[in-house]
């Protein structure tokens, strides 16, 4: 009994020892991304009425003021109607809807538990920042680019569009919103809370965007000028235009610098995202 008892402690002491790495390699980074990715966007295909209400409200926004507004709006210096200056506001607010609503999945995951698995894996909890931000901003563009198939009824012709720009621009601002949206769910419990909090953040910054009145000779041009949304907006406005665009309907600004600042707003609200996401 000895003999055997010796027999197994040498051969477990010859079994090589297996010990995990102390940190994630890159391929659990990238699966953790890839499956967040693919799950928001499996989520949208089995969720019609998801995509029918992110395009659906902006679309009745955008038709009744336009309709209400176009008989009363007026630019100096350019003939523009409410319906066609309204339109690039407009393209903004699906971006930021489909933000808001791919953001909040995350109450959701973590109240069925799935967030707890994900944090619980091998990969990181950037990687899942990163993955969920991902997801929504592929969400949010596809959204997008189904509503921007209105663009010549608003009266934007395809040809003359900087498609190029204007594809970065919805990239960059849905990486943006969706960012921000996944800093404040990260913190936020409930989705009563979280449509609170939006609605008070938000919402304030797309009106203060240009999309509804023009920041030219208002009091409150300043605050746009601050609003990195405004540059969102206005950079989209300029490129349905093909980058010419009356002095009158824009900010002061041009193409590459709304490019630039929604660049940096995109950084900024995943370096926010990855901050807060280390939060247990």
């Amino acid at each position: 009994m000895r003999a055997t008892s010796s027999a197994n402690g040498d051969a477990l002491a010859a079994l090589p020892v297996v010990t995990m790495p102390s940190r994630p390699g890159a391929r659990y980074r990238v699966a953790t991304v890839t499956v967040l990715v693919v799950r928001d966007l499996k989520r949208l295909l089995r969720q019609p009425s998801r995509l029918a209400g992110a395009i659906g409200q902006p679309l009745v926004f955008w038709l009744v003021l336009g309709g209400g507004f176009a008989g009363t709006f007026h630019l100096p210096g350019a003939p523009v109607g409410y319906l066609e200056y309204f339109y690039p506001g407009v393209l903004a607010m699906v971006v930021l809807f489909s933000a808001i609503f791919g953001a909040m999945s995350l109450i959701e995951d973590r109240r069925e538990g799935f967030l707890q698995a994900v944090l619980a894996g091998p990969g990181s909890r950037a990687s899942v920042a990163l993955g969920k931000i991902l997801g929504g901003s592929a969400v949010a563009l596809l959204q997008a680019l189904v509503f921007l198939a209105l663009a010549p009824w608003a009266g934007f012709e395809p040809a003359t569009i900087a498609w190029g720009p204007l594809l970065a621009l919805l990239a960059l601002a849905a990486l943006a919103l969706t960012g921000v949206g996944f800093a404040l769910a990260w913190w936020i419990d409930s989705t009563q809370g979280y449509h609170a909090v939006v609605s008070l953040l938000l919402i304030p910054l797309w009106v203060l965007s240009g999309a509804m009145f023009p920041a030219a000779g208002s009091v409150l041009s300043t605050l746009m000028r601050l609003n990195p949304v405004a540059y969102v907006v206005d950079g989209l406005r300029r490129a349905l235009y093909g980058g010419l665009v009356p002095a009158t309907v824009g900010l002061e600004s041009s193409l590459s610098l709304d490019i630039a600042m929604a660049g940096a707003f995109a950084i900024m609200a995943f370096a926010a995202a990855a901050v807060v996401c280390r939060r247990r």
